[in-house]
Order: C-alpha cells, then sequence, then structure tokens
C-alpha cells in the first residue's frame, strides 16, 4: 500500500491494488483502525465500510440505505491490527488489479470518536458520549433500511440542529421541521423520533469529530 497519515489524528488515506484473494494492508496508524471506508478508483464498484462497532464479518455500504450485511468476501472476517486490516476477495474491496483507496480512522480523546448507541425511539432520545464539542456527525442505522445522514454546527451553528445531507443520495441539502439533534459541548443528544437515527432498540454506529478538545469548550 501507499499510505499518508496523521498518526496523531488517527486517520491515513491509503491507496493499493487489489489482487482477488484474501490479503492484508498496510494503513500506517499507530492503533487499530475502528473505521474503514474503501472504494474502487478504477471501476464502478460499491464503498465498502468495516465499523469496529460491529466486527469484521459485517459490512456497510456508503451508498446504499441497506443494514449491516453479513459477508466474508469484503473483510474475511478479520479484525484489523495497529499496522493491517484485511480485504477478501469480493470487488467491492479487493478486485484483482483493481485500484483503490482506503480511509482509515480510529478515536482519538478530545478529537474523534467511532461509537454506536441504541435508539429509543422519542424525541427524548439517547445522549451519546464523546468527550469534546461536536462539530460533525455521520451516522448509519445499522439495524434498519434507513440513509446515512451528516449533521455539522457550520450548516447548522444553533441547537437543534437540522440542516441534513445523506451521503448515500443525490439529495441537496435538506432542513427537518422537527427538532433533530443537539451538538454540545461533550457529545450529542438525539432530540428526534425518527428511525433514521432513533430507532427503537436498534443500534447506531456513527464516527464524529471535535471543534475543540473539551477542556476548552464552551457549554451550549
Amino acid at each position: 500500500s501507499t499510505v499518508s497519515a496523521n498518526v496523531d489524528a488517527g486517520f491515513s488515506i491509503v491507496s493499493y491494488t487489489g489482487t482477488g484473494s484474501a490479503t492484508t494492508i498496510g494503513h500506517g496508524l499507530s492503533a487499530k483502525p475502528e473505521l474503514i471506508i474503501a472504494k474502487s478508483t478504477s471501476e464502478s464498484q460499491q464503498w465498502g465500510v468495516q465499523s469496529g462497532t460491529l466486527g469484521a464479518t459485517k459490512y456497510l455500504l456508503l451508498d446504499t440505505t441497506g443494514s449491516a450485511g453479513t459477508a466474508s468476501s469484503l473483510w474475511n472476517n478479520t479484525e484489523p491490527t495497529a499496522s493491517l486490516f484485511t480485504v477478501g476477495t469480493t470487488s467491492t474491496t479487493n478486485a484483482n488489479n483493481e485500484s483503490y483507496i482506503a480511509y482509515c480512522f480510529h478515536s482519538v480523546d478530545g478529537y474523534s470518536k467511532v461509537g454506536s448507541y441504541t435508539g429509543n425511539a422519542n424525541d427524548d432520545g439517547t445522549f451519546v458520549y464523546t468527550g469534546f464539542a461536536v462539530s460533525y456527525v455521520l451516522v448509519k442505522n445499522t439495524q434498519a433500511s434507513q440513509s446515512w445522514w451528516v449533521i455539522d454546527n457550520k450548516r447548522s451553528p444553533h441547537n437543534p440542529a437540522d440542516e441534513t445531507l445523506y451521503p448515500n443520495l443525490g439529495n441537496a441539502e435538506e432542513t427537518w421541521s422537527n427538532k433533530f439533534i443537539d451538538c454540545l459541548s461533550n457529545g450529542f443528544k438525539i432530540r428526534y423520533n425518527h428511525p433514521i437515527l432513533n430507532g427503537s432498540n436498534q443500534k447506531l454506529t456513527y464516527i464524529a469529530f471535535a471543534e475543540t478538545p473539551f477542556k476548552y469548550s464552551n457549554a451550549k
């Protein structure tokens, strides 16, 4: 692999050439990636996603609404390590002689958080602790056919944050008429009863990034 990595930020960009058979790829980080997003750059293929909240037997697709699937062909049922991740035999992540790019993330205290929460189907939804003032959140319901969604505090500078983008769709930005989420000084709070972010007893996976480290943030 060819890697550009910011070890302190827990993020690397990895380019590699597929082999068509299960193989390992160096990711350049100092800890196990908790989120990997891979895409062929030479052929028309889907975006493959591995989340540490689901394990390596499961996969998500960034360009669809699908719930988490089970297959060994994307990640070879193998958890990443502090130096490598594994791809299987599917064209989504490892077709022979295709070129791929992979984005690898792990949580960094006060800067980023990869995690999951359970929905309660209530407007007084789950509070998700991240340990920093949240500026960006990407969420996917892993147990239902729902869009991925993105909230940030630049397009929605006041709570509740309600300017939504859907990475799996070509739609323009949507403003929800209901409360959506509050971006807080130490996490985010769900404010809407909707399965896209708050399905009853359903698991949702997310990655969030900080505006400033928690000790410097202002309460909202």
